[in-house]
């Protein structure tokens, strides 16, 4: 059994850790009988070992391989340094006849962890048109080269390099777009080059997938694989003609030698191919450079397309209090070039070096997202003060023209100081805090249209326990008045009586006290069946206590052993002889002769309530093993591997909504700086659960990373009082509360009714009042939580920046700029592409649609 568990172990290592590297297969879907073809295994990374092809059918004669071949590209730009590595096995089959093969999985060590390749399946049907009777290599459709033998010339039409820029006349730090694409009509595994210094530019690489993935275009009627190798994105700091210089990158294709005998390539290791290298030459090309028009004495030297916004911390503060100017430059140009805005505070405030923020990433388009500018200063005098607007000049290539955006001014009421503050401090962040952890354990999806409160189980629910209070009521009731009989009540008391007699009649035989033991224990069994048979004690006789027992279904050997008891303790209160062996004797038998009689008078199955009560532990464990478990993305997230742990995460979340699910992908995003993928999660996984502390805190957390710090508008106190109390559970969770709440009502109303007590009594009639009003307020706060949930408003700017407009049109005025990671309202929802919303603070705009993305 150990050994299963290991292999299973090793199994589900395997499956783990192929997520890292992958062993990617490539073959026909479809030959033709006696046609040969290629069946080549890729793994990403070079640092392989234990290469095992998988079962072959013999119907698929392996010819030769495996040829083992390796791809890399190193490249340096500006100091930075980029690589790409592949290892390839190739292999050549034959199909002998037809008829649908498949070719087991294979297996490689990379990096230390095994892989395993997908299992192949290969059609083979028809005939090969083959020359002289010998196989053919198959032509597949499926971007495969042809491999060509060996010493067949390579020449410049089967293997070139095209460069090519989406501008070739642009102005002064306008971005120009690079190109190098591959085409090949050759089997070519390695591509080496190096880009030069580009005199002239500032240039930067934009990331590609280290993968390559070919695709098939046509050139001169030729169909060529042909592969995106690498784009710059460069921007000229001179002016005139400048020259892209022409590079030349090495390739290495590979050939088939015929000349050498199949069997002997297949034991050397695939000495049946060889490799040629090739120079390839890319051409160079001229950029012209055109200077900007006169430049303004204020320009920030930004090229492109920008938008600027300001924000102030605070408006009313003391003297010697910091305040905080944040300065936001957005858009898509030549953002890592700008000047530093300049913030005019007036002559008596300390002003301090500016904290910035790049927010920026590098698209096909230029620079793109957000320049973030912190400007702190201190005033040392009290007053109004009034912050002029911040200017930004910069070139809009759109129009060929300079163009000046401005600010807002902002007010500033400085009120007297308390005199402690003439110093200088560090007004830096103080506490270096961080996310909550994720939440670890089972996961239970949530479907928002799958509601417990509200829905016909909740009302059924409801129904069903005021039926039961009904009937517990009459059942109570019925009890009551049984309990006003007092023959009834007699019968019922007449066991609990006899055990407290027989318990004092115990300790009697414990102390030897012998007398007084067979008079209790006498006492005890008359006493016991005058009050169960309803026998006068003046009737008392034991033919009497025989006859009522037999009507009572009771059997003779019961009668016989409580007729026997009675006999007994008349006898041994004079007897002489063994005395405390008798006594346990007549103590035993009227013991055993009341419970016999108790358990036949009742006709109660023990074990009844045992078998429910096991039939639903055994239910609820059932129901908890189905329960999905998301172990290997929480494995990811600890080991650091954010961006699998987000793969996995989102993959999960195609099963429905989760809270847990929602909140760890919040922390991924968190850890890979995506600040406004990080605050959509928390705030989905808040709209399902608002009373969860660690998701509020990590909000938090995550909004004070965001751009704009809004404040939100004022209300009245009860009113926030009341949201926070509703947002204290999730709507199932306040249809619960209100489920119990009328539960404990109906039974404290059952105990104000018959309870024996006054006190109890009371106890109930205050109880049903509390829980009552508890229902009732449950009840209100699952509306109101439903609401928000079905009715869902709330979304989050997803665009590094965007204005509200104040009207839904593209050239409209723009009444506020937002940045990414910003939450708005949406008030109106009856256009697709617009949307008007509603920040925090009660500013309202019209936003396009793609710009946000609902909570």
């Amino acid at each position: 059994m150990k050994r299963y568990l290991l292999i299973l172990q090793i199994f589900l290592c395997c499956v783990f850790y192929a997520k890292a590297q992958k062993l990617v297969v490539n073959a026909p879907s479809h030959v033709s009988v006696g046609e040969n073809f290629r069946l080549t295994y890729t793994v990403n990374t070079q640092n392989v070992s234990d290469f095992r092809i998988g079962s072959v059918p013999e119907a698929l004669e392996v010819i030769t391989g495996p040829y083992t071949s390796s791809q890399s590209s190193f490249q340096m730009i500006n100091g930075h340094t980029s690589s790409t590595s592949s290892v390839t096995y190739t292999f050549i089959l034959c199909a002998s006849k037809n008829g649908s093969y498949t070719i087991s999985p294979a297996h490689v060590v990379a990096n230390g962890k095994k892989l395993s390749s997908r299992a192949v399946k290969v059609n083979v049907s028809g005939t090969s048109n083959g020359s002289n009777g010998s196989p053919r290599m198959h032509d597949d459709s499926d971007n495969q080269p042809r491999l060509r033998e060996a010493g067949t010339p390579i020449h410049g039409g089967d293997l070139f390099i095209k460069v090519s820029a989406n501008k070739r006349r642009v102005h002064e730090q306008e971005p120009v777009l690079l190109t190098y694409k591959v085409y090949t009509l050759v089997d070519l595994t390695e591509l080496e080059g190096k880009m030069p210094d580009l005199t002239g530019f500032h240039t930067q690489e934009i990331p590609l997938p280290q993968q390559k993935s070919y695709h098939i275009e046509r050139v001169n009627g030729r169909a060529y694989r042909c592969v995106t190798w690498s784009q710059y994105v460069m921007y000229p700091q001179m002016t005139g003609k400048l020259e892209i210089p022409s590079i030349t990158f090495t390739g290495t294709i590979v050939q088939q030698n015929r000349n050498v005998d199949p069997f002997e390539a297949f034991l050397n290791g695939g000495s049946g191919y060889i490799e040629v290298k090739k120079q390839i030459k890319a051409p160079g090309m001229i950029i012209q450079v055109d200077p900007l028009p006169k430049r303004p004495a204020n320009f920030s030297g930004g090229v492109g397309k920008f938008n600027i916004s300001a924000q102030i911390s605070k408006k009313e503060i003391k003297a010697n209090e910091p305040v905080t100017i944040r300065v936001v430059v957005s858009g898509i140009g030549n953002l890592k070039l700008i000047k530093q805005p300049i913030v005019n505070f007036p002559k008596d405030f300390d002003k301090y070096d500016a904290k910035i923020t790049d927010k920026t990433k590098l698209t096909s388009n230029g620079v793109e997202g957000n320049m973030i500018y912190d400007f702190l200063a201190v005033p040392r005098n009290q007053g109004t003060y009034e912050i002029p607007a911040v200017e930004f000049v910069y070139y809009d290539v759109s129009t060929n023209t300079y163009k000046t955006i401005k600010t807002q001014s902002f007010k500033l009421e400085v009120a007297k100081g308390d005199g402690n503050g003439s110093s200088p401090a560090d007004y830096s962040d103080l506490k270096n805090q961080d996310i909550h952890p994720i939440k670890e354990g089972d996961i239970q999806t949530q479907d928002v249209k799958d509601i417990f409160y509200g829905s016909s189980t909740y009302w059924i629910l409801l129904s069903i326990l005021f039926v039961l209070f009904v009937g517990v009521l009459v059942i109570f009731r019925k009890r009551a008045i049984d309990n006003s009989n007092l023959t009834d009540l007699r019968k019922k008391k007449a066991n609990r009586i006899a055990t407290k007699r027989l318990r004092y009649a115990n300790q009697l035989m414990l102390a030897n006290e012998h007398d007084k033991f067979y008079d209790e224990v006498l006492r005890t069994l008359w006493g016991y069946v005058g009050a169960k048979l309803n026998i006068p004690v003046e009737q008392l006789s034991k033919d009497n206590i025989s006859e009522k027992l037999m009507s009572k279904n009771i059997d003779d050997g019961t009668i016989s052993m409580f007729i026997h008891a009675i006999d007994e303790c008349e006898y041994n209160r004079y007897a002489p002889g063994d005395i405390k062996g008798n006594m346990n004797q007549t103590f035993e038998a009227a013991m055993s002769a009341i419970i016999k009689i108790e358990n036949t008078l009742r006709g109660v199955k023990k074990h009844g309530g045992k078998r429910f009560f096991v039939m639903f532990i055994l239910l609820v464990i059932c129901i908890s093993a189905g329960a999905v478990t998301k172990k290997n993305a929480d494995d990811e997230y600890k080991k650091g591997n954010y961006q699998q742990a987000i793969k996995d995460y989102e993959e999960l979340l195609k099963k429905g909504p989760c809270v847990k699910l929602y909140y760890n992908l919040g922390n991924s995003y968190y850890r890979t700086d995506n600040i406004t993928r990080a605050v959509l999660n928390y705030e989905r996984a808040l709209l399902l659960a608002p009373g969860d502390a660690d998701i509020r805190f990590n909000l938090q957390m995550a909004r004070s990373k965001t751009i704009d710090k809004i404040t939100p508008k004022s209300e009245m106190f009860f009113v926030t009082w009341y949201k926070s109390l509703v947002n204290l559970a999730s709507v199932d969770q306040w249809a619960s509360v209100a489920i119990i709440s009328i539960i404990v009502a109906l039974i404290a109303i059952l105990c104000y009714l018959f309870a024996p007590k006054l006190l109890l009594r009371k106890v109930g009639f205050y109880g049903a009042v509390v829980f009552v009003l508890l229902f009732v307020f449950s009840n209100i706060f699952a509306y109101e939580q439903k609401q928000m949930l079905t009715n869902r408003t709330g979304a989050i700017v997803i665009a590094p920046s965007a204005g509200l407009k104040k009207t839904p049109v593209a050239s409209s005025e723009s009444n506020v700029i937002v940045h990414e990671g910003s939450r708005v309202d949406i008030i109106d929802d009856t256009m697709s592409d617009w949307k008007l919303v509603e920040l925090e603070d009660g500013r309202e705009g019209w936003i396009l649609n793609s710009q946000i993305e609902r909570i």
